[in-house]
Formats: C-alpha cells, sequence, structure tokens
C-alpha cells in the first residue's frame, strides 16, 4: 500500500514538474505584467531599489498560485492545469491588488483591476466572457475596463511611436 501511495506521489510530483517547465515562464510573464515589476536590476541581478531579485513580487505571486495548483493537481484530471493556474493566478493578484498600485513601467498608469483585464484579455487572450465569469463582473464592465486601459497606454505613447 505504502508503495503503491509513493509511486503516485512520484508520479504527481513528475506531472507537475513538466506542466511548470512547459507553461511556467508564461505564466511568470503573465504574474510580471500584473505586478507591474520592470526588472531593472544592477550589477548583482538584484533590484537596485530594494536589494531583492527583479521580479520578487511576480515570483511570490506566482509561487502561491503553484503551490494552490499543485494542491489540487490530482482533482484536476481531464481539466487544464494551465487554465487552473492562470485563474488562482489572476484570484490572488486581485485579493491583494492595493500592493501593487505602485509599479514602474508602461503599466503604471493603470489601476490593479484594470492591469488585470488587460493581461487576461490582450496577453492571455481570454475571452470577455470569461474574464467577467473569473472576476465576477458583467461583460460589459470588462469590455469598459479593457478600453480604458488600452486608451491609457496609448495615450501615453510618445509622437514617435515609442512608449
Amino acid at each position: 500500500m505504502r508503495e503503491r501511495q509513493a509511486a503516485r506521489e512520484r508520479r504527481r510530483a513528475r506531472e507537475f514538474e513538466a506542466f511548470v517547465g512547459g507553461a511556467g515562464g508564461r505564466l511568470l510573464r503573465a504574474a510580471v505584467l500584473l505586478t507591474g515589476e520592470n526588472g531593472q536590476t544592477g550589477e548583482t541581478g538584484k533590484n537596485s531599489l530594494t536589494g531583492a531579485g527583479p521580479h520578487e513580487a511576480a515570483e511570490r505571486l506566482l509561487t502561491a498560485a503553484l503551490a494552490d495548483t499543485y494542491a489540487c493537481w490530482d482533482r484536476l484530471r481531464g481539466e487544464d492545469p494551465y487554465e487552473h493556474a492562470r485563474q488562482e493566478l489572476a484570484a490572488r493578484f486581485a485579493r491583494s491588488a492595493q500592493r501593487y498600485r505602485r509599479t514602474h513601467g508602461a503599466l503604471e498608469q493603470l489601476a490593479p483591476r484594470e492591469r488585470l483585464v488587460l493581461v487576461l484579455r490582450l496577453h492571455e487572450g481570454i475571452a470577455e466572457e470569461q474574464v467577467a465569469a473569473c472576476l465576477g463582473l458583467p461583460t460589459e464592465r470588462v469590455r469598459v475596463l479593457c478600453t480604458r486601459a488600452v486608451a491609457v497606454l496609448r495615450s501615453r505613447r510618445t509622437p514617435s511611436g515609442v512608449p
């Protein structure tokens, strides 16, 4: 009995490692966009302002989302683990969005909810209806938030077209 359970745990760990190996980069990029970290580092690879790694908040956010995904791994049979991890990432960001108000880079002018909608809609390519369901918002509200976010980003462009 113990051998069977140990074998199941090893298989579960291998499957999850393969998932993270394939999807981890894309999920980290989404987390970086959500947190607004620009990754400006000095020679040491640490953020020159905080002394932390360039994407510390994004990595914390992603780690928590992946931990939840791993905890639910056996229940995800037949479901898309990427979808679960992305939803957990979005939910964790939404619950703690006030932490990410002060960001740097192109997304600094956006409110956290606008940033979340923009990342889910444009970076992840999720339909408005799915984003609305994920965030518990009406579809029209998601459309307005996305339109406003895009307008803000476009207004920031310089005359040469470079942000």
